[in-house]
């Protein structure tokens, strides 16, 4: 009796947690897609991408397959959880999200970075030579995600194969994520990499956002003191308000993703599921904000409704 409540309690749990992931997952995957086609097709007309556009194309299709390989992940361990035993797949998995989610946080750092040099106006004889070299330096930004995403991959990939030998050998059959597996020397080098990542994200998204902040800011004073048309004013108005509603939601992203690493090891509780809900949210609701401001997305997602 006791080990079919149990059972069922699991089962329940984590078909809630499907439920949920499946609905943001779909959405998000929508809303990148459509990112994704409005930039290709533009793209087809006139044979070129700004930097602006670079950045959203990529983030676009890493946010994408993100949400895709985590569904799929979600998928299996309700449907076929036993498939989890079958070595390379758990190791597998966890290199794949973990390479896609860091290209995920490192990429949206970058265009923040970008927005922030681009938009913002300091007199720094620093800064204006950023400004002036950025087209150039995206490429380069763009391919110094993709490259620390995937050391940072290899090494999730070799600690997880010697943590699940070691589980292997430990424990018994079943879910190798669902294992109580303890915090032992195995684990914590994932824990430094993956907070060190999300650190060094968050601390670039932080001070784009108040640099680019305290300089719409002064712009806009000024504006007020030339007594400027209000449309200009407006539209400054107006990115202070994406920048902040970026900011809010990259920090309770940030949040999540530590208190991540804090849960790792624990068994299924009402947090874990906040957590999850809370962090599969972010690629949708971060790529409806950049798509609300930037006018030409916008305009083709309105009309497309």
């Amino acid at each position: 009796l006791w080990y079919s409540q149990d059972k069922f309690n699991a089962t329940s749990y984590d078909v809630m947690a499907m439920v949920i992931i499946t609905l943001e997952a779909f959405a998000g995957m929508w809303i990148n897609t459509f990112i994704v086609s409005v930039l290709c097709f533009a793209w087809v007309k006139k044979k070129s991408f700004n930097s602006n556009e670079k950045i959203l194309l990529f983030l676009g299709c890493s946010r994408f397959w993100y949400l895709c390989i985590t569904w799929v992940y979600f998928f299996l361990s309700i449907i076929y959880p036993w498939c989890f035993y079958v070595h390379p797949i758990p190791q597998l998995f966890a290199a794949i999200q973990t390479f896609l989610n860091f290209s995920n946080l490192w990429v949206s750092a970058c265009l923040s970075v970008f927005y922030c040099i681009k938009i913002a106006n300091f007199r720094h004889i620093f800064f204006i030579y950023l400004k002036g070299k950025i087209d150039r330096i995206v490429p380069w930004l763009l391919l110094g995600s993709v490259l620390l995403s995937l050391v940072i991959c290899i090494l999730v990939y070799i600690i997880t194969d010697e943590a699940h030998c070691n589980n292997l050998n430990s424990t018994t059959l079943g879910n190798f994520w669902k294992l109580s597996v303890r915090m032992d020397e195995h684990f914590f080098p994932i824990f430094f990499i993956s907070g060190f990542g999300f650190a060094s994200a968050f601390t670039a998204v932080i001070f784009s956002a108040l640099l680019l902040l305290f300089s719409l800011w002064s712009h806009k004073r000024k504006m007020q003191t030339n007594s400027a048309k209000n449309l200009s004013m407006d539209a400054h108005i107006k990115a202070m308000k994406s920048i902040l509603s970026f900011f809010f939601i990259y920090s309770i992203n940030f949040t999540c993703l530590v208190l991540t690493l804090i849960y790792a090891t624990k068994k299924e509780n009402p947090m874990t599921f906040l957590i999850l809900v809370f962090q599969y949210a972010f690629p949708a609701v971060h790529s409806l904000i950049l798509i609300f401001s930037n006018p030409k997305l916008e305009k083709t997602l309105l009309r497309t409704l």
